[in-house]
């Protein structure tokens, strides 16, 4: 009885250690990549940027997005460092978010706000109160007043949403970063946690509902969804982006291989008034249309074969959906992508001159 009762002492004083490591669960399917979506207006002074990510729902087997939102700082001089997918040990496993006198590693990850994948850039603590950096926040200027603006260098749009593995980011912590793990740290307040169980249950925030286009993307406080109260949907790039130019964004099927995507919609026909560039315009379209749907069947080629190795090489289950995952992050950087090469050229779609444009009547 003795020894029973002290291995259960080990075990709950082991607990506060692991709630800023690893989550047990490993996952054999990377997390999509990350959605672009507007940041809500800050709701008051001493509320703190936490960006959204994908977290893991093992009774579904699914993961399910956890919208970016404001949250109040549990300390005076305590920042919020974001949590992380990470490769190792044949799947992903999730490195917990905590709060700290300093930022530490966050797997390189992209997140924005301040969050580029090293440190914080997003405000400061100054004599008790947090200042916020406009360049990054969407600050209401006109009620707070502790903000200041200094331009954050961010030379990579990158979305990829975790750490290791296949195509994943290549990001090691630095010893400062190191040390900071080290430090007192306190971890997600009762609001974030509420916040993530929401997101849970939310079936619209699962991937296999919504393909990486989560309903929510960011709210204003934890836990209101409510798109009245600020709620923020992902930008309308991005929704292309994750479905294909054109494609529908409620299909019900995962979007894995380049075969599963839509036909590439035909944007409609421009006219400028000037013939000429009208068609020049329509000719690049139809240019960028043929590249890209040879891209798609190349990639579906690539993939055709790796099928056809595993079937030969009889691979198991587990290797299987090894590279089902590689296949649809694949797809997904595809489509990205070819919507931002499409936003590119309609950026340059000619424009009707002012003198050909009909005068109203006064």
């Amino acid at each position: 009885m003795r020894t029973i009762r002290f291995l259960l002492a080990l075990l709950i004083m082991a607990i506060p250690a692991a709630s800023f490591g690893q989550i047990g669960i490993r996952v054999a399917i990377g997390p999509p990549m990350l959605p672009s979506y507007e940041q809500p207006i800050c709701p008051g002074d001493g509320y703190l940027w936490t960006p959204g990510y994908w977290a893991y729902d093992e009774s579904v087997s699914d993961y399910y997005w956890v919208p970016g939102t404001w949250v109040e700082a549990p300390e005076e001089g305590y920042l919020w460092t974001p949590g992380y997918w990470g490769w190792g040990e044949g799947g992903y496993f999730f490195n917990e978010g905590y709060w700290g006198p300093t930022v530490g590693f966050y797997g390189g990850v992209n997140y924005g706000f301040g969050y580029f994948g090293e440190g914080y850039g997003g405000g400061r603590w100054n004599n008790g109160h947090f200042f916020y950096n406009r360049s990054v926040n969407n600050i209401d200027v006109v009620n707070t007043h502790n903000v200041y603006n200094e331009r954050i260098e961010n030379n990579t749009q990158n979305r990829v949403s975790y750490n290791g593995g296949r195509d994943g980011i290549e990001a090691r912590p630095s010893s400062q970063q190191e040390a900071s793990a080290r430090e007192r740290h306190i971890p997600a307040v009762a609001a974030q946690t509420e916040h993530m169980q929401a997101a849970r249950t939310n079936p619209n925030q699962r991937a296999s509902m919504n393909h990486g286009n989560p309903a929510i993307a960011a709210t204003p406080r934890p836990g209101d969804f409510n798109e009245a109260h600020g709620a923020a949907r992902p930008n309308e790039a991005t929704e292309a982006s994750r479905t294909g130019t054109g494609g529908s964004a409620t299909e019900t099927h995962v979007m894995v291989h380049p075969n599963d995507l839509p036909p590439i919609a035909r944007p409609a026909p421009v006219n400028s008034g000037n013939a000429k560039t009208d068609r020049k315009y329509e000719q690049q379209q139809d240019k960028l249309i043929a590249r890209q749907t040879q891209e798609r069947q190349s990639l579906q080629q690539r993939q055709d074969v790796e099928h056809q190795q595993l079937t030969q090489q009889k691979a198991n289950e587990a290797r299987t959906q090894q590279v089902e995952q590689q296949h649809q992050q694949q797809t997904q950087q595809l489509t990205q992508r070819h919507a931002e090469q499409q936003q590119t050229l309609q950026s340059h779609q000619p424009q009707a001159r002012q003198q050909d444009r009909p005068h109203e009547k006064p």
